[in-house]
């Protein structure tokens, strides 16, 4: 009987031991893999794998010590949670305009220095009704044409840019009227004076120092018109009433060498004459007394219709 008991107590311990080594063993791969970093499982191992919290199977055994109702503490990976990034800013594209793309405050800008086309034109023609361009239209956007845009928006109480915004534009077009063809090709850049009342009868060259152009006219009425230029200090071109004395197509000067083309002679060796030099320079030059025109085919007209005897006035 003493043997017996024995035998059975040895079989026990036996098991116990077995029971002890495999429970420490599971658990000793448990740490290993807490410790590690393991590949995302795919779908199907997750589908297949237990839960971590899932109870144990009835009549497994617990590892020595340890309290079976008490829960596994959870490794500091699985504790801690990853930090979130923060959320990223919304993405607004093409809706949310960048500052230099917003609308200015006079709305779109419509026409600018260095631009060049008709209407740019018509704003020359629209600002000379008003008294703000003192020039023929050119189509051209420069300086001058700058200078006048923030004149007229100054007073106007608008931002004084310079550059023609649709409110800048709204307002002109508004104050005026639509420029005739007159207006938006007149024939000389700078605008004509009111004629001398010694221009309002018969056939006149009615030249004008005020607004350096001459007007050719026939019973008060303007037929051509053209910018010129008069003489220097030294030279000056003499005022007064004259007549075409005589008239010469082609000829040079015998005092200064110089072309004098499409000459009509009015006093002495003044006349009203074609000048090269006033087309290529403008009025940065002067004459020796001599009324230039720069504008050739215009004067070679006039010159074909003015008589010797008609009238040449020269006033200011």
């Amino acid at each position: 009987m003493h043997r017996r008991i024995t035998a059975i107590r040895r079989g026990v311990l036996a098991a116990a031991a077995l029971a002890l080594a495999t429970g420490c063993t599971a658990q000793a791969v448990g740490a290993a893999g807490a410790g590690s970093s393991p590949a995302a499982p795919s779908p199907a191992s997750s589908a297949s794998a237990s839960p971590a919290a899932a109870p144990s199977p009835a009549g497994a055994s617990s590892p020595a010590g340890a309290s079976p109702s008490a829960p596994a503490s959870p490794s500091p990976a699985a504790s801690s949670p990853a930090p979130s990034s923060p959320a990223p800013s919304p993405s607004y594209g093409d809706d949310k305009p960048s500052a230099s793309a917003s609308a200015r405050p006079g709305g779109k800008v419509l026409m600018t220095k260095g631009m060049e086309n008709e209407q740019v034109r018509e704003l020359q023609a629209r600002l000379r009704q008003v008294g703000y361009f003192d020039r023929g239209p050119t189509a051209f956007y420069g300086s001058l044409t700058a200078d006048a845009v923030a004149a007229f928006q100054t007073k106007r109480g608008l931002a004084a840019t310079g550059s023609v915004d649709e409110t800048t534009w709204t307002k002109l077009v508004g104050m005026t009227r639509k420029p005739t063809a007159n207006e938006l090709r007149p024939p000389t850049s700078n605008a004509l004076d009111t004629p001398d009342p010694r221009c309002m009868t018969g056939r006149v060259l009615c030249i004008s120092k005020e607004s350096r152009t001459l007007a050719w006219m026939i019973d008060g009425r303007v037929v051509s018109a053209m910018d010129v230029r008069f003489g220097s200090v030294n030279t000056p071109t003499r005022e007064g009433t004259f007549k075409v004395d005589r008239k010469e197509r082609t000829w040079t000067s015998t005092l200064y060498h110089s072309e004098m083309p499409y000459s009509m002679f009015f006093s002495g060796g003044q006349a009203v004459h074609y000048s090269a030099d006033f087309a290529a320079r403008g009025y940065n030059g002067a004459s020796h007394g001599c009324v230039n025109v720069r504008d050739e085919a215009r004067l070679a007209k006039v010159f074909e219709q003015v008589r010797v005897g008609d009238k040449v006035v020269v006033h200011w």
